[in-house]
């Protein structure tokens, strides 16, 4: 059996990707450097809490898959609807 090892880098950077976002744009919404980012991308670095807490909201991600890696996740339709919808801006 083969087993993904992922790191809170690489789900973010895949998080990153799906988005369509470059370092320097997820940064700037984040309001962290680009050094910062590229830090944690790739040299392991852990963000402090509120870094962490604004990528997770910015990049929609599961929690599960950086505090549950080894747990296979796989989101409903249903889920990836409601995250999507949680995040969109409302329009008045």
């Amino acid at each position: 059996m083969y087993i993904i090892e992922y790191t809170l880098g690489s789900v973010i950077k895949d998080a990153r990707f799906k988005k369509e976002l470059t370092r320097e744009q997820l940064a700037k919404r984040l309001n962290i450097s680009h050094r910062y980012l590229i830090s944690t991308e790739n040299e392991n670095h852990k963000p402090s809490y509120d870094v962490l807490f604004k990528i997770v909201r910015e990049l929609a991600l599961v929690p599960d898959l950086i505090f549950y890696p080894d747990k296979p996740c796989k989101d409903t339709e249903i889920e990836d609807l409601v995250r999507m919808l949680y995040n969109s801006t409302n329009v008045p």
